[in-house]
């Protein structure tokens, strides 16, 4: 059956057509009610044609939500105007409620099943939101030639999709990535799956919090979720979204919602293996970790390994029961094997605090203090404001120096940048023993008071450095003496000997310049 093809083209319906008409009947009486009845009902029409015409102005100024007013009252008066249920839709859209857009082109093609407009807004949407056979369905319905650009468009992103998952089945998480964001750019801005697909690559790279930030800007459509045909990787499209979110949840150590994440996907698409086998491996994990933890608050620190390294069999990439376990090893004194727990946890997730503070400690008793001062310099960057975590550096630094013999006299815990004014003194503070660093500065440059706070900082960081600044402006000898005529300047010196000169440099840049002459 050929559909018939409307003639309307305007970007916004025009929604003039003849509705209302009454039957002619033969008894005179009923001529006249009939006449009335119609007389009542092209006034409606007449009317709702005014309050359209007014949110399409509306519309054209952007000013959206009056416009969309406008058209909700448009349509009480005419509920079957195909045209205002599309220009409606044209509005939501410009909202950002792409879903409740959905809606409005569905009803409109339901009330009229030839209106490109409104099959034209449905394949954008459909798009959008990564539905390509629903897109391909209204941008080629029976009796319309496609617009070329736009079938080119849904092509390009069957390519990606194609590439996503066939890289997805071979574990090329870097190409997935790569095509994902190749989707996006072209249009395909708001597809839950998609987003998805990139935080399961994210999680597959060990990228956790990368992963974490996908699914937590991910587009959110209330009330509304793909029909169970529409399938993604040969799921449920809205279970996939919760498969992922159960696998990051547990990455991230959420045990419970991700306990609740595969159950709604296993609820949603209850056949399939993939998620089956998630849901099972989530389950235990949980138990493991439960038992793990109520074996190591009783102080049964071996059997509480063994619960762990049972969880590890159904997630051999949860750091958390890794650091768990090294806490274990820890308890029994098996430093060896904590730190080797520790290594993986951060290998599939860097920069985990617990992880790195459970290998520095394992480290300081293995007297190992490069290696630990290491991971408390790592833990400082991550956790700047940590007394203690300093106080444990300080600690690891001062035994590290010791046992390469080096003096360890005046090394500063709270750490202060001292201030100094004469060429005398200037001298005497370069020449002592140890790394001294000098920040020239005038108390008038903003550059100057930019960074200061910054070396304040490093001076609590590295408090075997000696920390120094001199006002250029009120120790003209000192600034002549070193030959200072830009600010901020910076120098390191080692027993009297001017090791390094930096003008202005980058935070990263000085930091880096202190640990490379710190040690």
């Amino acid at each position: 059956m050929t559909c018939r093809v409307s003639n309307r083209t305007d970007t916004l319906g025009t929604g003039t057509g003849n509705y209302g008409h009454g039957s002619i009947v033969r008894s005179c009486s009923s001529n006249i009610n009939n006449n009335n009845n119609n007389v009542k009902t092209s006034n409606v029409a007449v009317d709702a044609e005014e309050v359209k015409r007014a949110g399409n102005e509306m519309y054209r100024k952007g000013n959206f939500v009056e416009a969309l007013k406008l058209y909700d009252k448009a349509i009480s008066m005419s509920p079957e105007n195909a045209a205002y249920r599309s220009n409606r839709a044209a509005t939501l859209t410009a909202l950002g409620r792409l879903t409740e857009a959905v809606s409005d082109c569905e009803e409109a093609v339901r009330l009229d099943p030839g209106y490109n407009r409104a099959h034209q807004r449905l394949a954008s949407l459909y798009f959008r939101l990564g539905q390509v056979e629903n897109a391909r369905h209204h941008l080629c319905f029976p009796g319309h030639h496609p617009d070329p650009n736009e079938l080119l468009k849904l092509q390009s992103f069957e390519k990606h999709l194609n590439r996503c998952a066939e890289s997805r089945k071979i574990g090329d998480w870097k190409t997935v990535l790569r095509e994902t964001d190749a989707a996006i750019a072209i249009g395909v801005d708001s597809s839950p799956q998609l987003v998805a697909c990139k935080a399961e690559a994210h999680l597959k790279l060990h990228q956790n919090e990368d992963a974490d930030s996908c699914l937590s800007n991910m587009p959110k459509f209330e009330h509304y979720s793909p029909s169970s045909q529409v399938k993604f990787f040969g799921m449920v499209a809205e279970a996939y979204v919760q498969y992922i979110r159960a696998q990051v949840e547990m990455a991230l150590g959420r045990f419970e919602n991700a306990v609740s994440s595969a159950e709604k996907a296993g609820l949603l698409d209850y056949s399939n293996v993939e998620i089956a086998s998630v849901l099972t491996n989530v389950k235990m994990v949980v138990r493991a970790r439960t038992r793990g933890n109520n074996l190591f608050s009783s102080g049964r620190y071996s059997e509480a390994c063994s619960a762990y390294g049972e969880g590890l069999k159904y997630d051999s990439y949860s750091s958390i029961l890794y650091c768990n376990r090294a806490i274990c090893w820890s308890k029994m004194g098996l430093w060896e094997n904590s730190i080797e727990d520790c290594n993986v946890a951060l290998r599939i997730q860097p920069n985990y605090t617990k992880a790195l503070l459970r290998r520095a400690v394992s480290n300081e008793k293995l007297g190992r203090w490069s290696e630990a001062v290491r991971d408390y310099e790592a833990l400082r960057r991550e956790l700047p404001g940590d007394n203690e975590v300093a106080e444990s550096l300080h600690n690891a630094q001062v035994a590290l120096k010791k046992s390469r013999g080096e003096f360890v006299n005046n090394m500063k815990m709270s750490g202060e940048v001292e201030e100094i004014s004469s060429l005398e003194k200037f001298k005497a503070a370069i020449s002592s023993p140890g790394v001294s660093l000098v920040h020239f500065k005038e108390a008038s440059s903003e550059k100057c008071e930019e960074i200061s706070p910054f070396v304040n900082l490093l001076c609590v960081r590295y408090p075997y450095v000696h920390f120094f600044k001199v006002d250029v402006e009120e120790s003209l000898a000192i600034a002549k003496s070193e030959g200072v005529r830009t600010v901020p300047t910076f120098k390191i010196y080692k027993n009297g000997e001017k090791l390094k000169e930096m003008i202005n440099p980058s935070h990263q840049f000085l930091e880096d310049s202190v640990r490379g002459y710190s040690l």
